[in-house]
């Protein structure tokens, strides 16, 4: 596709609504196939002991923890690609790709070292003890070995989204997840000649399947997508537009990796009231995540939107583009906090089958009750997160992130679970304390959109 036939190259065309619709779809599917395979490994991991669940969350946080790493290129690949197509610039737009995939790597590399040196320790300071931390670091010792080749792909699909495309990452994914299912099934059981590998089949089921996806995108991009094609030549470092792309990825970085490191004290909360706390809060949060990443959907698209039209020149259409979406995803998010007060109940069955699980689910579904509410509030804080960075607006935004958990979250958390905070509400206290600080940073972030000063940011 040349760049006069992107559909999406141009913010300008028909509405903005059209057009969020237009790159939300495919990424609302995206997210889903994301969560699909989020909520399978919960599935498998449930047939295991509660020493596996136990182990699964605190593993699912430090995977976690990689999206917030893979920032550190993304935020900028997106906002500089985005910038760039508006403006028409398609070498530079190119350019930037081939040096954001570059980038991608050495994270990725240094990423993996990283997790093989510290992993140990980290669990400890975790709070997880015995047989659970055990399994969760045997666990995650396959998925850091191919840190690499997520951090190309989800690098790849960032630059395709700051160029309006939004369903090579649906194609990738979908294609993560029809090789992960059959896969991480047949590695923890044996099944089909296959290793049996137990639960750490799992892990290797999900880690293999992003070499394929890593592997597609890097093709899709060598063919060429949405104006954009990967050329060798373009790989030659070149510092100046490195120094563009880390300018605005690195206090994005900082902002998600601080949000990662503020979440594993909080776990360490969680995970000092007991195993089946942990198992609930768990399966907590991969239920929640149906509303999460429906807002991460439109955030997705506000993005690269913001970029364009930003390129373009358009302030106007930036902010109603961010406005619109915001609106859309809002609605979308606080439809499904009415499905998580209503089925809180069998969705924790379906994850919780053993007669001994019991109790995870009568700990579990009051804190899913509890967040239905704070769905509105999450709106605001993800997807107009997502509108500033896609305007390369990301450093204000670290002191929202640090006042909503430095000032808000984690000292609530310690005085609601913590016997010396005076009050010992277990898992609810927690959640409690969750849902405040949601609101004070959706509220901070509302207040940074509307304000305008990301209109003047230079990247």
């Amino acid at each position: 596709m040349t760049p006069s036939e992107s559909p999406a190259g141009s913010v300008a065309f028909s509405s903005v609504r059209r057009q969020i619709l237009f790159l939300a779809a495919p990424a609302l599917l995206q997210q889903g196939l994301l969560l699909t395979i989020q909520l399978y490994d919960q599935y498998l991991a449930g047939q295991f002991s509660q020493h596996h669940q136990a182990a699964l969350t605190t593993a699912n946080y430090l995977y976690w923890f990689t999206t917030s790493y893979a920032v550190v290129v993304n935020a900028g690949a997106t906002a500089l690609v985005g910038r760039f197509v508006g403006a028409r610039d398609w070498h530079l737009a190119n350019r930037t790709t081939a040096q954001a995939l570059v980038l991608a790597l050495v994270f990725g590399l240094l990423g993996t070292g990283l997790a093989f040196a510290g992993l140990p320790g980290l669990i400890r300071l975790l709070a997880l003890e015995g047989d659970s931390a055990d399994i969760a670091l045997h666990y995650l010792y396959p998925l850091a070995g191919l840190l690499p080749f997520y951090m190309v792909e989800v690098g790849g699909i960032a630059c395709l989204v700051g160029a309006g495309d939004t369903r090579t990452g649906l194609k990738a994914l979908a294609t993560v997840t029809l090789i992960n299912i059959p896969l991480a099934w047949g590695l923890s059981r044996g099944a089909w000649g296959l290793p049996d590998l137990g639960f750490l089949g799992i892990a290797w089921g999900t880690g293999l399947a992003h070499i394929v996806g890593c592997g597609l995108v890097l093709a899709t991009l060598l063919r060429g997508r949405y104006g954009l094609r990967l050329r060798v030549a373009d790989l030659a470092p070149d510092r100046l537009l490195v120094a563009r792309l880390l300018r605005v990825s690195v206090p994005a970085a900082i902002d998600s990796l601080s949000v990662g490191v503020f979440q594993f004290i909080f776990l360490g909360f969680v995970n000092r009231i007991g195993e089946t706390a942990a198992s609930a809060h768990g399966i907590a949060l991969r239920l929640e995540g149906l509303g999460y990443l429906s807002g991460a959907a439109f955030a997705t698209a506000t993005a690269g939107i913001v970029g364009r039209a930003l390129g373009e020149r358009r302030p106007d259409l930036a902010a109603r583009a961010g406005w619109t979406a915001f609106g859309m995803g809002g609605l979308l998010m606080t439809g499904m906090g009415v499905l998580f007060f209503v089925f809180a109940r069998p969705m924790f069955e379906l994850f919780n089958q053993r007669a001994d699980q019991q109790s995870v689910i009568e700990i579990g579904v009051p804190v899913l009750r509890l967040i239905a509410f704070a769905m509105p509030g999450l709106a605001g804080s993800i997807i107009l997160t997502q509108a500033l960075r896609g305007a390369g607006d990301t450093r204000v935004p670290v002191l929202f992130t640090w006042i909503g958990f430095l000032g808000v979250r984690l000292p609530l958390a310690f005085l609601l679970t913590d016997p010396r905070g005076g009050f010992e509400w277990g898992l609810i206290g927690a959640w409690t304390a969750m849902f405040v600080d949601i609101y004070v940073r959706g509220l901070f972030f509302l207040a940074r959109f509307a304000g305008g000063k990301w209109k003047r940011v230079k990247v």
